[in-house]
């Protein structure tokens, strides 16, 4: 989907949510942790809300499919995935670019 396309690849850090999720929370509350300003979109706000859900396993977005985490324009995953990467020092490199210095 196009709009996906666009935010993606013109900010850093993307983390496409649903506003009733508590992962979607928890994992945007790590990047704030991590001192990372995320776009986060939440797509059950937007009336191409639907459209947008299904658009995001297509993309590569396991089931369920928020949150989708998006860095540098490119699929990282949803919790689990973020959660391995934060637990094996992965995480963090992937973020450099995009932390804020204070």
């Amino acid at each position: 989907m196009e709009k996906i396309q666009s935010l993606t690849s013109e900010n850093g850090v993307v983390i496409f949510t649903k506003s009733t999720c508590c992962l979607c929370y928890a994992v945007t509350i790590l990047f704030q942790e991590l001192r990372v300003n995320p776009v986060v979109y939440e797509i059950d706000q937007d009336p191409e809300g639907r459209e947008m859900e299904k658009a995001l396993p297509k993309q590569g977005c396991n089931s369920p499919p928020v949150p989708a985490v998006f860095i540098g324009g490119k699929l990282v995953g949803s919790t689990n995935e973020v959660m391995s990467l934060h637990l094996s020092g992965s995480l963090i490199p992937l973020l450099k670019p995009y932390q804020s210095l204070s």
